[in-house]
């Protein structure tokens, strides 16, 4: 099973960069992942509900025209599901999921993510009741990703 990650706008800081790009770095030699970065969509009147609700609509089209039917679909999400980084590498085990080609995640912008993307996830992660920026969600993802595929190759970095 290959792993993905879509996230909806750049990383515009160097050390969210830098740090996805370690963690990517280092599971190249064990199962990569697809990092997908879509537009962010722009806003002009941020306190208007609808024009927000235009903008996640945009947006969850963008996302789901890059799913496929055989993929295991995950929000990150407030109201998620928490869960140990043991649980998280069962999440990823190709061996559990063997109907399923791609695991992906799906990182929204500011303003999360619209309905039509949550009518089509299979789970909803979420890192805790805190609230991260949503680029440091994605530095947490790829690392929470790389750790996984240490605790299933009984490796010494998760203590």
């Amino acid at each position: 099973m290959k792993l993905a990650v879509i996230a909806i706008g750049s990383l515009k800081e160097r050390h969210y960069r830098e740090a996805c790009a370690e963690y990517l770095k280092r599971m190249n030699g064990m199962q990569p992942v697809d990092l997908i970065e879509l537009r962010e969509e722009f806003i002009a009147a941020e306190k208007d509900p609808s024009a927000v609700e235009r903008a996640l609509e945009k947006e969850s089209r963008r996302i789901l025209s890059r799913l496929q039917p055989e993929d295991l679909v995950v929000a990150l999400a407030s109201d998620g599901t928490t869960m140990d980084s043991v649980a998280f590498a069962r999440m990823i085990d190709p061996s559990i999921h063997q109907d399923k080609k791609r695991c992906v995640f799906i990182i929204g912008s500011s303003h999360g993510l619209g309905q039509l993307v949550f009518d089509k996830c299979h789970e909803k992660l979420s890192f805790g009741p805190m609230t991260f920026p949503h680029e440091l969600a994605r530095v947490m993802l790829l690392e929470q990703l790389y750790r996984g595929q240490m605790i299933r190759r009984g490796s010494a970095y998760h203590k």
